[in-house]
């Protein structure tokens, strides 16, 4: 009995020892806070961040894959990165694209009942007017192949619109917004898993309508070979917002298209009801588009800084460079592929010594099914249909993806890789005074991270807050350098170069799940 009170301290102790050891393994992530108090100076005093945005929205405009326009950008952030001194800057050919596209000009007016301008856009890869033409405008709904009959022999020389008027409502909240601490929480919280005939249902974009595609072009040749002028369709959106993209196809050879235009909601509206009233509605337009087929390939951005004793480990950073064609492409996504320069242009400055190699891709296709990644992962790292990997597969640590507009980050979905989560914990602390603070262990889809994710190798994207992503700039004709928001990019900038110097001097590779099974034994699931 004396001797208990002996055993009992060498126990505690012995506990004392061993726990925080096990403790430690969670908790002493490395974090160099000399580090991050260079890269917040260069990046918040000295940052170039909007200068690069508004190159690459108000001198290149509209940056569609395959366009002069993206080509342009290309060599001018290729020329950048090189004053940077960045090393290996190339535009690296990923594959076959097919014919690039762009709008020249357009002009819509109506000009009875009386004068009046229009506001709206040409679908992308759909052909122009060819000059000016006058016509009568009809309303012809084609949903079925029964439809054709009704307006067979009434359609030429007419502009057809295609759509019954949808409802408009007031907007009584505004478009923009940053998430609340609430919202943040809930992001936080493990997801509900979708019951299991739900499960790998999502679509990788919209249909054709009726019958689908084989129906889309039956419609399409019947509205050619009945000699329509244009057709004309409500924009989504509302208050001079309008979202624009894709009316035809990018391959030479496919069945041609009819013009095709998205009107301002309220304009459509107004054609809408004076037809109505039996009023006839004439218009006149001129759509000069050009299709350039001289080269069919694409090409990613790419550059690094070159590491020390890891030079042959890899940390990437990326966005897409792409954009849609009816704004100028700022917060799609000019502000990712701005930050992520940005991000490089601050390690470089900043004299930080970086182990592993820390490379930037830009990516092009994005827009069209995460094309332009899609091809970089496949030839550097794995083919996802076989999981057959490439010698670059085992030297990847990880790849950090910014596609969420131009609010702040206040976080990273953890893409489920739930060792990750102690180690960006860590690496968010510097940072919590900006307001990034969450994790959440779901997954986001939709743009290129996924394509790193889906051959094993850690990618994420960051949350963001929405602000008017969703509201108003995402492939609309309002995604133009005044809704960029400078403070928010300078910041995400900071944090980019932050995790990713990190990474680049840890010690070990970044903790990954296991290797995913190929993609032919899924029946079909796509990442996208």
């Amino acid at each position: 009995m004396k001797r208990r009170p002996v055993y009992i301290l060498r126990l505690f102790l012995l506990v004392l020892v061993l726990a925080p050891a096990t403790g430690a393994q969670m908790q002493q992530e490395p974090l160099d806070l000399d580090a991050i108090y260079r890269i917040k100076e260069e990046g918040f005093q000295r940052s170039q961040v909007m200068e690069t945005a508004s190159y690459l929205t108000d001198v290149f405009g509209p940056r569609l894959t395959g366009s002069p326009n993206i080509k342009a950008a290309a060599e001018w952030a290729k020329k950048k990165m090189e004053q940077w001194e960045l090393v290996n800057v190339n535009l690296e050919p990923w594959g076959r694209f097919g014919r690039g596209w762009t709008n020249e000009r357009f002009y819509a007016a109506m000009i009875a009942p009386y004068s009046y301008p229009l506001i709206g856009f040409p679908k992308a890869w759909t052909p122009g007017t060819n000059g000016l033409v006058k016509g009568d405008v009809v309303m012809a709904v084609i949903n079925a192949a029964a439809d054709f009959e009704r307006f067979r022999g009434k359609l030429r020389g007419k502009f057809v619109m295609t759509a019954a008027m949808p409802a408009v409502a007031a907007q009584f909240e505004p478009p923009g917004r940053r998430f609340t601490d609430q919202e943040l929480a809930t992001l936080a919280q493990q997801p509900n898993p979708a019951p299991a005939g739900q499960r790998g249902g999502q679509q990788a974009g919209g249909g054709a309508g009726g019958g689908g595609q084989n129906f889309a072009q039956q419609r399409n040749r019947f509205f050619i070979e009945e000699g329509v002028l244009a057709l004309l369709e409500p924009g989504r959106g509302s208050g001079g917002t309008i979202f624009v993209q894709s009316g035809g196809s990018r391959e030479p050879n496919d069945p041609p298209v009819p013009p095709q235009v998205v009107l301002a909601v309220e304009h459509y509206g107004m054609l809408v009801r004076n037809l109505d009233k039996n009023v006839p509605v004439s218009l006149e337009m001129n759509i000069e588009n050009t299709f350039h087929d001289q080269d069919l390939t694409a090409f990613n951005v790419v550059g690094e800084i070159r590491g020390t004793d890891k030079a042959d480990e890899l940390v990437m950073l990326g966005a897409h460079f792409d954009s849609w064609h009816s704004g100028t492409g700022a917060t799609d996504n000019a502000a990712g592929s701005a930050v992520m320069m940005e991000a490089m242009r601050i390690l470089k400055a900043a004299g930080l010594r970086l182990r592993r190699t820390v490379r930037i891709g830009l990516w092009t296709g994005e827009e069209q099914g995460l094309l332009g990644s899609r091809g970089y992962v496949t030839e550097h790292f794995a083919d996802r249909q076989t999981m057959q990997l490439k010698p670059g597969h085992g030297k990847f640590s990880v790849y950090f993806n910014v596609d969420n507009g131009t609010g702040a980050i206040r976080g990273v979905y953890l893409q489920g890789n739930e060792a990750a989560a102690p180690v960006f914990k860590r690496w968010m602390e510097p940072f919590h005074n900006l307001g990034m603070t969450t994790l959440a262990i779901r997954g986001t889809g939709g743009t290129d991270h996924t394509n790193f994710d889906a051959v094993g190798l850690p990618g994420f994207q960051f949350i963001q807050d929405p602000v008017e992503y969703d509201s108003r700039t995402h492939h609309s004709n309002m995604d133009v350098f005044e809704r960029l928001q400078a403070r928010d990019l300078m910041q995400n900038a900071v944090i980019v170069a932050a995790f990713a110097y990190h990474a680049a001097n840890r010690e070990e590779l970044f903790p990954r799940k296991p290797l995913p099974r190929p993609q032919g034994q899924r029946g079909g699931r796509g990442a996208n």
